[in-house]
């Protein structure tokens, strides 16, 4: 899809998403996933800030990247609404760079759907992260029941048109192949849904 029109897509679901954010979805993951954050954090892919509630601001110096403009005014709203401090930055999470190791720790969840190639993206967070830093992701991908992933293969077009989304990624493959260990894994919904703890190396 062309990246000027995903932008727009997901402008127009920003609404959705702010009111996701408000009702706390899926917070008891995003909460067991974040609880160890700390330091210089950067978020890719941060979207409303549906996971700004579960950082301890006493613990993280955050910088938060999306290219969604619409996304990053519902995230300062929510923010400020939590006075938190945060530096928003509008970009493609695909053409972003900063110098090696520039921060403690990287969070993403639910944008390796997103992407042309999610292990590239994995590797700029590598590279991003200082020598061991933490990665934390929340992911959507291919389930272990082999009904499910059927139906998530044969919907992948339908849903990558309507909502920008590929449902037919297997994440802990992704993930192993960009080069990150993968420290501790869990699996939700059908194993659908990952919660990954992983370190640069």
């Amino acid at each position: 899809m062309n990246k000027q029109k995903l932008i727009e897509k997901f402008d127009k679901q920003s609404a959705i998403y702010e009111e996701n954010t408000r009702k706390r979805m899926m917070g008891s993951w995003r909460k067991r996933l974040l609880e160890g954050v700390q330091g210089d954090v950067l978020e890719i892919a941060v979207g409303a800030g549906a996971n700004f509630p579960y950082y301890d601001m006493d613990r993280v110096r955050l910088s938060a990247a999306d290219f969604s403009p619409m996304m990053l005014q519902r995230a300062r709203r929510i923010a400020d609404e939590l006075n938190l401090q945060v530096t928003l930055i509008e970009s493609d999470i695909e053409t972003l760079d900063f110098p090696a190791h520039s921060f403690d720790s990287v969070v993403s969840t639910l944008s390796l759907c997103g992407y042309d190639d999610p292990k590239q993206v994995l590797r700029n967070i590598g590279r991003w992260c200082k020598p061991g830093g933490q990665v934390y992701l929340l992911e959507h991908g291919l389930g272990r029941n082999p009904f499910f992933k059927s139906a998530q293969r044969l919907l992948n077009p339908a849903a990558r048109k309507i909502s920008g989304c590929n449902w037919n990624r297997d994440i802990e493959q992704i993930v192993r192949n960009s080069g990150l260990q993968i420290e501790h894994m869990e699996r939700y919904w059908n194993g659908m849904i990952h919660l990954i703890w992983a370190r640069s190396v």
